[in-house]
């Protein structure tokens, strides 16, 4: 029968389906603006948007190297979670004391991209399904069960489900249970809200300049000058939102590592296919390993099958030619055929991968230069879609100057600690990713150098 992966198109999904907006012109000659973004994904876009909507007078011009969304914000799987800080676990390990503030800013932020998708009429198939946490392995289920206590008794909409109740979800012979996370995750199509969000700001006055790469960011009297290789725009504040692909402000390099993701996607499942897994309520999905995967069902029924091989290529290098690669494309569609064995014979017809802006605490973080006049948001860590929102408006309330309730936050006003540099970095990466997957096949107990990690708050994850 040949490999299902045999005429798989390797390229993304999601940016090459009809309907993308024809690219702005670039930049040509001098420009001024009172307020510049630096990239055009969700990061970007969000700030831009939201300053309009703040004050329609502001003057507001956005920068981008490519096109809107090409990057993270269109390669991704989709989820858009109220998580701001990658998951409960996560933020209650590392800010235990406001969990209960991120947590209600979180739902709140969800809330209001919703409310935005439907004002702007952003047609990017926004469907508030929740997500479905499932356990492989017996002390995956022990972790759920314990998480699902947590997150119940802050007042999370969860609900634990045995394995009958989980595989009447989503029927999957390796599953041994599930938590539901019924409202605190929303399944979009990436482009379309990138594409989406682009037309919101431009109906709004937002200027768009597209292929324009920024080169280097000085001062200039009380401003900031962007020099591009055509021109240079001369702006009173700058939001930096550029994610894995900045390389403007130095001492972002020592906190962010760029990490590869890859995905697959299926052709259309028929109705016969579709009816034996169920998923019936198409919520979003991901295992809960260490390596986990994610996936999803699209509008017309295909499954997007992607995460658990995060890679990081030594020295920290971004080339095109790292979207493809074949080893971790075959080993997702064998990790597929174990967990949907009823539908052996469909095959993908896209493959792709791209990179993710990593930190240590695996969440966002914000800060600014330049004397107050740039502001900066990183390290999403591939929770991006929903948290991409909040972290405009961080970035927004840090360039107006007065304090506001995200802006005394302990999440905006520490960092994560910073990775060594090259090559020591390379060889910490990869010896954590070792012992990642030697957890993962130890019923998840963790080595002493994970152990040393977790203790000294320095960590790298899929």
């Amino acid at each position: 029968m040949g490999s299902p992966l045999k005429d798989a198109l390797p390229e993304p999904f999601w940016l090459t389906q009809p309907g993308a907006p024809a690219p702005a012109a670039p930049l040509d000659g001098p420009a001024t603006a009172d307020l510049a973004v630096v990239g055009a994904g969700y990061s970007g876009l969000w700030t831009a948007l939201i300053a309009k909507e703040r004050d329609p007078s502001l003057d507001v011009v956005v920068v981008e190297a490519g096109t809107a969304g090409w990057a993270a914000s269109g390669r991704n799987g989709g989820f858009c979670a109220a998580s701001l800080t990658h998951g409960f676990d996560n933020g209650l390990a590392r800010f235990p004391g406001e969990m209960d503030r991120l947590l209600r800013l979180g739902r709140e932020n969800l809330d209001e991209i919703e409310s935005a998708v439907a004002r702007y009429k952003i047609n990017c198939d926004f469907r508030r399904t929740g997500e479905l946490h499932v356990a492989t392995e017996p002390w995956q289920w022990r972790d759920l069960v314990e998480g699902h206590a947590a997150e119940a008794a802050r007042g999370l909409d969860v609900e634990l489900l045995d394995q009958d109740r989980v595989r009447a979800e989503v029927d999957s012979p390796t599953y041994l249970g599930g938590v539901w996370d019924r409202t605190g995750c929303a399944m979009v199509d990436p482009a379309r809200l990138a594409w989406g969000l682009r037309q919101a700001c431009l109906d709004l006055g937002v200027r768009l300049y597209e292929n324009t790469k920024v080169e280097r960011i000085s001062s200039s009297g009380a401003g900031l000058v962007l020099q591009t290789w055509r021109g240079g725009i001369t702006a009173r504040r700058v939001a930096l939102a550029t994610g894995a692909h900045g390389r403007l402000l130095k001492r972002l390099q020592q906190y962010v590592v760029p990490v590869y993701d890859y995905a697959l996607m299926t052709e259309p499942l028929t109705g016969a296919q579709l009816a034996s897994i169920g998923w019936r309520n198409r919520q979003g999905i991901g295992d809960s390993a260490n390596q986990f995967h994610y996936y999803r069902l699209t509008a017309d029924n295909r499954i997007l099958w992607g995460g658990y091989d995060a890679v990081y290529f030594n020295g920290g290098r971004i080339t095109p030619s790292q979207d493809q690669r074949d080893a971790t494309f075959e080993l997702l569609a064998a990790h597929f055929a174990a967990t949907f064995p009823q539908l052996d014979g469909i095959r993908f017809t896209h493959k792709w991968g791209g990179v993710i802006d990593c930190c240590s605490r695996f969440s966002a973080f914000f800060g600014t230069a330049h004397g107050g006049r740039l502001a900066y948001a990183a390290g999403y860590t591939g929770l991006g879609v929903g948290a991409t929102r909040f972290g405009a408006k961080v970035m927004l309330d840090l360039l107006g100057g007065t304090p506001t309730e995200l802006t005394s936050l302990k999440m905006v006003r520490a960092k994560p600690l910073p990775f060594p540099p090259e090559p020591v970095r390379s060889g910490v990466i990869q010896l954590t990713r070792w012992s990642i997957a030697r957890a993962d096949r130890n019923e998840g107990r963790r080595n002493l150098w994970l152990r040393t990690l977790d203790k000294a708050g320095l960590g790298f994850d899929s």
